[in-house]
């Protein structure tokens, strides 16, 4: 049986100056200099992109949103995070790259650096549905463009993922920019991640 995730108790880490809540959609302004990154290739850190989230000790669940972007500037994205602190997370989303193409991606941290996994899509793209399973401390990441037919973006493990855990949506604008961001259709139900035979 699904649960509402707007119909949890949410934290929020790295509150945004503006962020609307209804029974059904939850909306993230974002603010410019936003970003989640640790250390690698690049050097910098940065930790202070708003992450909306609710926990769960639950170890198989399923975890879907839609996401609506108005993105529009070099970087900005929006998607669904798993937040443990500023050196544990894993984080999927569309990030704008130009007119041309946008990035969709995850990124997992652990123990403080970052990995980058990513695949050109449309820039023309501004709704996706994303997928967050779990089964103990591993971790699926799917995406889907009508949010019936998904697709694989990543099998990770998180080395501080067993127990507790939070997770939800999150919006950045690493660069001086900002847009609105809108999450609907949250749910979470039973894994849809099978175990392997």
């Amino acid at each position: 049986m699904s649960q509402k995730f707007l119909s949890q108790e949410l934290q929020t880490v790295h509150e945004p100056k503006k962020m609307e809540i209804t029974a059904d959609a939850l909306s993230i302004y974002t603010e410019p200099g936003t970003d989640l990154w640790q250390r690698t290739y690049y050097g910098f850190q940065n930790d202070n992109a708003p992450v909306i989230q609710t926990r769960t000790d639950e170890t198989y669940f399923s975890f879907v949103t839609k996401v609506e972007s108005e993105s529009g500037h070099r970087f900005d994205q929006a998607g669904i995070a798993l937040y443990l602190d500023a050196d544990n997370w894993i984080k999927a989303s569309l990030e704008y790259e130009n007119k041309s193409y946008q990035r969709l991606g995850s990124v997992v941290t652990n123990s403080g650096y970052s990995d980058w996994a990513t695949q050109d899509v449309d820039a023309g793209i501004k709704t996706l549905w994303y997928r967050l399973s779990r089964r103990a401390s591993d971790f699926r990441i799917e995406y889907s463009l009508d949010g019936k037919d998904y697709k694989q973006m990543r099998i990770c493990h998180l080395e501080k993922g067993e127990g507790t855990i939070s997770f939800g949506v999150y919006a950045c604008s690493p660069e001086d920019a900002s847009f609105k961001a809108t999450f609907s259709e949250m749910t979470i139900g039973p894994c849809q991640w099978e175990v392997h035979e």
